[in-house]
């Protein structure tokens, strides 16, 4: 599975928004700027956001950018969907859509063991557990282990 940089800059972009959800609005620049994000890459995320109803934006010189719900209650998926779509998939299409006969049946159900379980972590992972420095227990306890760091 790959993290795109679209889904990398949304999940950064609404943790801003966390951390700064007592500042009030913030200005599109702002997230940019403290998340070395592009202005204009990040204007069109935004935009997904705020359709994936995570997200609200006011217009003026008080205006930008604020989490539509608390904190607690977005996930890591549900920022990934709002700018990506499914979060697994295979040659563009969910697992459940896909069909294989003879020796490649198999496969089927290995795609949708895979889908469950990255769905199991980022379901499981909200912006106030980031935001927190708190991670869930099992995705601290994936983490920890050495060969997680490897790249094989």
């Amino acid at each position: 599975m790959r993290i795109s940089a679209r889904a990398d800059y949304a999940v950064r972009a609404v943790l801003e928004l966390a951390v700064r959800e007592d500042d009030g609005p913030v200005k599109a620049e702002a997230i940019a700027a403290a998340q070395d994000i592009p202005h204009k890459f990040l204007e069109g995320i935004l935009g997904d956001l705020r359709r994936g109803g995570l997200v609200a934006s006011r217009r003026g010189g008080n205006g930008g950018y604020r989490l539509a719900r608390a904190a607690d209650t977005i996930t890591v998926a549900d920022v990934i969907r709002a700018v990506d779509g499914p979060i697994v998939s295979v040659r563009g299409e969910r697992p459940t859509g896909l069909t294989y006969t003879g020796s490649a049946e198999p496969l089927l159900p290995l795609w949708v063991a895979l889908r469950a379980n990255v769905r199991k972590i980022l379901e499981g992972v909200t912006l106030a557990d980031i935001a927190a420095d708190a991670l869930p227990a099992p995705v601290r306890e994936l983490a920890a282990e050495p060969a997680a760091w490897e790249n094989p």
